[in-house]
């Protein structure tokens, strides 16, 4: 399971946090003969660091060239602990994320796996060592066709793809011991849950287009126990399962869920809508300014992060304005290496490629000592915006901070 350690300066990714200012750690081209000390590091700082007990998958996750699934033009930051677009929309996941659903598969040499969602091969490469075989699916044609390239071309003999709508799962070779799902449906597809065999467990991200949840599904005499885990965020699918959502967000309206922290999800008793929490711990005091929690982020060596983020849509063609407020309170913090390496909240907003397009920080005083006070600003949005990403927490900086009552809204005028 993972904890909530914290990860060095520049090793989430630029997209996420463009704000914090260049880091050396970004800045630095991985030569070929640094890839397998980069993706040690990586394993040590961002996967063991994070929680991540597993032998076996830990042993995958040294020895799987991240860097041949990422397109040339980003494998410098092929051993970051980051997302990464690599086209037609979707993204390879983070390697904690990877190594997070592997380990909740609890693989095992004889198990055959189902995965929806080959995306760049890469999850489907880290199973392959771990599992008897991999059988994986894309919908999207140009996607598929060069993740199975890429994963003959490494010899990866035991992960079989195809190109298909992954939530009919592939009938032909169930039932499987082991499904694990890598996109975000609504509902768990009933197609999956009957080619899970009897004993078997499935990994899958469920709920709404910015809210979802890890669920660990388990089978036993034909029923389903579901278990909620952790709070996620994971790129919208394509095509027509993500059409036909029932519930979508409104671009024109943009907000955000649970911004007092009253709403926990599952053991991990993490802030439903928020997720990629770090050092983060959730407070249940009588001095909350709103409802009966809050949350406080600590951290104490400078450089390292200490945050939590919750994405929402909006449409910079309609709406030209954003109004972000919380109550924040501050205890002892000092910036890092740089001045902007402190406690924030920040937006970075996003095209519909996923690519930054601008970024703000809530202004005033964000440093030292001071008890709960009403913070606000109001930004421009991009034209180009088509979704955001709330920040909370100390980027880089050290000390305590404390959120309570976050909202965004568009103000009056702002469409």
């Amino acid at each position: 399971m993972l904890t909530q350690s914290g990860y060095r300066l520049g090793l989430f990714a630029a997209l996420v946090f463009s704000f914090t200012g260049p880091s050396v750690a970004l800045a630095q081209k991985h030569a070929p003969q640094n890839f397998e000390q980069a993706r040690n590091r990586m394993v040590d700082d961002e996967v063991v660091g994070a929680g991540i007990t597993n032998p076996r998958v830990i042993f995958s996750m040294r020895n799987t060239p991240r860097h041949e699934f990422v397109p040339v033009k980003l494998i410098d930051k092929a051993y970051f602990d980051m997302s990464l677009p690599i086209g037609e929309h979707q993204t390879i996941s983070p390697p904690l994320m990877v190594a997070y659903e592997s380990e909740l598969l609890d693989p095992q040499p004889t198990d055959r796996v189902l995965e929806i969602g080959t995306g760049s091969g890469y999850q489907a490469a880290v199973l392959s060592p771990l599992v008897k075989e991999v059988y994986s699916i894309e919908i999207v044609e140009s996607l598929g066709k060069h993740a199975a390239q890429t994963l003959k071309r490494l010899k990866y003999a035991n992960v079989f793809t195809k190109i298909g709508d992954g939530y009919l799962g592939w009938p032909e070779h169930a039932p499987f011991d082991k499904i694990i799902v890598t996109c975000s449906p609504e509902k768990v597809p009933q197609a999956l849950i009957d080619q899970l065999k009897d004993g078997g467990r499935m990994v899958v991200p469920v709920g709404e287009r910015y809210q979802q949840v890890f669920h660990l599904l388990t089978k036993k005499d034909g029923k389903l126990t579901n278990e909620a885990l952790r709070p996620t965020l994971f790129v919208p699918m394509t095509g027509k399962a993500e059409d036909e959502r029932v519930i979508k967000p409104d671009p024109l309206r943009p907000h955000l869920v649970n911004g007092s922290f009253e709403e926990l999800v599952g053991a991990s008793g993490e802030p439903a809508g928020w997720y990629y929490a770090r050092q983060m711990k959730v407070v249940a005091a009588d001095d909350a300014p709103e409802g009966k929690r809050y949350v406080t982020f600590t951290n104490t060596e400078p450089g390292r992060f200490s945050r939590a983020l919750q994405g929402f849509a909006i449409d910079g063609r309609k709406v030209h304005e954003l109004k972000i407020s919380c109550m924040a309170r501050c205890k002892d913090v000092v910036a890092g290496a740089t001045p902007d390496q402190t406690a924030q909240l920040a937006v970075i907003f996003m095209d519909d490629n996923r690519a930054s397009v601008g970024s703000v920080c809530v202004k005033g005083f964000w440093s030292g000592s001071f008890d709960w006070q009403a913070k606000s600003d109001v930004f421009k949005v991009p034209a180009k915006a088509r979704e955001a990403i709330v920040t909370i927490g100390l980027l880089g900086g050290t000390g305590e901070v404390s959120y309570d009552d976050i909202q965004i809204a568009a103000p009056a005028g702002g469409k």
